[in-house]
């Protein structure tokens, strides 16, 4: 409840502001527009002079850029012309003095109701009341249905000039369409070589299990046949069927990192349990996602949780783990705590892996690890 008054308070705030800065705005242009047309003959003045107006033009709309941003939660990188800081105080100028014009209906209205509650209160005649009849209680429920309506019609005109601020402000002094594409063209090619790596990191990783895991015990298990081949010994024959299985865990192991077909069988509540029940230290999962996920990203979801579960594991000593999968608007949300020393290394081979899977789907991904704990690591992906 303190948040929605401090919320409509900061509204009221910026309009009243905004109203000021308007008619400041106003005077800027008139004065401009007047010194164009007197040096409209004389081509370099009036260049020297065009100039002065976009400065002055920008640093105006710097303010407003911040005014909105401070009162009406936006979002503005700042860059802009000085012609689209013109153009926009042109528009928002209208904005500015119609906020103030909603503004005092408001103050009107809420003076009246302050009015008529005195005069019922003392007993004295209401102003507004032409024949001189006191105010009564039956006046009052008479009046509060009328009142209570065009309140929520001021609260209304309110926000959506709060609306329009934001989308006027983006409009002129947010990125321009190309900018918009630069910085998206930027995100892709990141995001590539993001996965270019990973790639890599995954063939490398891959092939090291291959040689140091199970190539290993296949020699191993090779060696263990051949001596109970040559001296009949039923014992050897025991150690290498247990190496073989060994091998097979193995083999298994390194075929789940490559893509675990779990998925496709039993679906990604099954195979995030399949982890929990792995995992050497107690896992917690708690799953509420959207209806479905698209497949991409139940792989995603699928490696952020079993990267975690294994780093929480094996280097932070983690007593507990709890894994949480849920819905957040479009998105999905997995959130992995463990209660371990800490210090994890976003910028490490395992984390920093998982950073560019979830990038290349457009999500985000961020890691909390003070020394001393707890590591949260975070990753939303939008599934639309």
């Amino acid at each position: 409840m303190a948040s929605v008054v401090g919320g409509w308070l900061r509204t009221l705030a910026g309009l009243v502001v905004g109203g000021v800065t308007a008619w400041v705005g106003f005077g800027f242009l008139t004065g401009a527009g007047l010194a164009l047309a007197v040096v409209s003959p004389w081509p370099r003045g009036r260049a020297a002079v065009l100039a002065r107006v976009h400065a002055g033009a920008r640093r105006l709309a710097e303010t407003e850029r911040r005014r909105v941003m401070r009162f009406f939660d936006a979002d503005l990188a700042g860059d802009y012309s000085g012609a689209r800081a013109l153009r926009y105080l042109g528009a928002r100028g209208v904005l500015g003095i119609l906020g103030h014009g909603v503004l005092l209906l408001l103050a009107l209205g809420l003076t009246s109701v302050i009015t008529m509650l005195l005069a019922w209160a003392t007993g004295f005649p209401w102003a507004l009341i032409e024949d001189g009849g006191r105010v009564t209680s039956a006046t009052i429920l008479f009046a509060a249905v009328p009142g209570v309506l065009l309140f929520y019609l001021n609260l209304t005109g309110i926000a959506g000039i709060a609306a329009l601020e934001r989308r006027v402000a983006a409009r002129y002094l947010g990125p321009s369409t190309t900018e918009l594409l630069r910085q998206r063209i930027t995100e892709l090619a990141t995001s590539r070589a993001g996965i270019v790596q990973a790639v890599d990191q995954e063939r490398r990783r891959i092939e090291r299990d291959l040689h140091d895991g199970v190539q290993q015990r296949l020699v191993a298990l090779g060696m263990l046949l051949g001596r109970a081949r040559r001296q009949g010994d039923s014992e050897l024959l025991t150690q290498a069927h247990e190496e073989s299985q060994e091998a097979l865990r193995d083999l298994r192991e390194v075929a789940w990192r490559v893509y675990p077909a779990g998925l496709d069988a039993v679906g990604l509540r099954d195979a995030l349990a399949a982890v929990a029940e792995r995992s050497a230290v107690p896992v917690s999962i708690d799953y509420a996602p959207p209806a479905a996920l698209p497949a991409a990203v139940e792989t995603a979801v699928y490696f952020v949780v079993c990267e975690a579960v294994t780093n929480a594991a094996k280097h932070a000593r983690a007593r507990r783990i709890a894994v949480r999968v849920a819905a957040r608007g479009p998105a999905v949300e997995v959130t992995v705590h463990d209660d371990g020393v800490g210090g994890a290394d976003p910028y490490g081979g395992g984390l920093s892996g998982l950073s560019r899977r979830v990038a290349a789907l457009d999500g985000t991904f961020a890691v909390r690890s003070p020394l001393g704990g707890p590591t949260v690591i975070t990753a939303g992906l939008p599934c639309e």
